[in-house]
């Protein structure tokens, strides 16, 4: 597997020259001396980019800790819960997590906490969500075409795939101290966004320096010391794990739930058909990492139209949540305002649910046009 997909950003950054590209008038890869302990050879940004492009993970195992401090209310747990998805309380807090991948085809995760596990594997076309709390799980058959990428995006290298995506002139690449991540010596790779507009102060990437695989990223909110996203390795193997390791055995008096081809996999146990998954109305506005999402989901967005004594305790939550957060309005109509110190998310009155790692000002001039 390449451990990152995206080669047109090499068309932007990777020059055959010393190192340096200048692209619209600035220095978009730049070459820093690492002058930390461990003490490694110099790499230039694009030389660490190449890396990346070039190299290839055939297998590890190891154990990864996320920590998210978003500062945001616990709406995206309550959101996550009211749709039946315990994992999308990982946007929060501190989680642990083991991962294995033996190939593109071959991955498992397994979130433990205090109070149970959840997996979810991918073994060929066969793929397995499980709930120890439930003792529940559901089986799903993927098409015989269906692509080949990580099931679970869990890992650093999933986080900077995603992160390098967003490269193209607005951003600038150098490279910055080196470092240990799980034990395994590290190069930085620092990409900064050139639009003021973005809440993304910075994102750093930790390079294995012998296998070229992301090991820690971190995302840096603007004005902030401290990263508000973190994932990084605290122990890694990059020995392709056995086989039994992604072959699920379902223990005795599990739930299973066989999910059909019309159907997408949810958590453990719950079913989503596909009807319910269709996207509304969505269009992007502007590029790079000042992208702003505009969504139509219809009127009450807001949660201001949630009828009490219908709706499950954690959808009651959910609204009284949307409900308390601050009024705004404008030329652009009116509506209410979640910020967070890496996004921001605009939900109007009329339905419409405008997000993006920017200002608010941003989503009120997306909301205008």
């Amino acid at each position: 597997m390449s451990v990152m997909k995206n080669r047109a950003v090499l068309r932007w950054l990777v020059p055959v020259t010393a190192g340096v590209a200048v692209i619209g008038g600035g220095a978009a890869v730049g070459t820093f001396a690492a002058g930390a302990d461990p003490a490694l050879p110099p790499r230039s940004a694009a030389q660490l980019l190449e890396d990346l492009r070039t190299s290839r993970l055939d297998g590890l195992s190891g154990t990864v800790v996320q920590r998210a401090d978003l500062g945001l209310p616990p709406i995206a747990a309550l959101a996550g819960r009211a749709a039946g998805n315990d994992l999308a309380g990982l946007v929060s807090g501190t989680h642990t997590l083991r991962v294995w991948y033996g190939g593109e085809d071959r991955q498992r995760l397994a979130l433990v906490d205090t109070l149970g596990e959840q997996d979810i594997l991918r073994n060929g076309r066969d793929v397995w969500t499980w709930n120890s709390r439930e003792n529940t799980a559901t089986h799903r058959t993927l098409p015989a075409d269906a692509p080949d990428r990580a099931t679970v995006p869990a890992t650093p290298a999933d986080a900077a795939d995603r992160a390098l995506e967003a490269i193209d002139p607005t951003t600038a690449v150098t490279v910055g101290r080196t470092a240990t991540v799980a034990g395994r010596d590290a190069y930085e790779l620092v990409l900064t966004p050139r639009d003021k507009a973005s809440l993304v102060h910075q994102v750093r990437i930790a390079l294995d320096a012998k296998e070229h695989v992301p090991l820690r990223l971190q995302v840096l909110a603007d004005g902030q010391d401290e990263p508000a996203f973190q994932v990084a390795f605290t122990q890694v193997d990059f020995r392709t794990p056995e086989a039994d390791q992604f072959r699920f055995n379902p223990p005795p008096g599990v739930k299973v739930t066989e999910a059909t081809e019309d159907e997408r996999p949810g958590p453990a146990g719950k079913r989503f058909d596909r009807k319910d998954a269709e996207k509304p109305d969505v269009r992007t506005v502007g590029t790079g990492w000042t992208t702003v999402v505009v969504a139509k989901i219809g009127d009450a967005a807001t949660g201001d139209g949630a009828k009490p004594g219908t709706d499950a305790p954690d959808a009651q939550m959910l609204a009284q949540v949307l409900g308390d957060l601050p009024k705004v309005s404008g030329d652009w109509g009116s509506g209410r305002l979640l910020s967070g110190k890496l996004f921001s998310v605009l939900l109007t009155d009329d339905g419409r649910v405008i997000a993006g790692l920017v200002t608010p000002e941003r989503l009120y001039e997306a909301a205008k046009g």
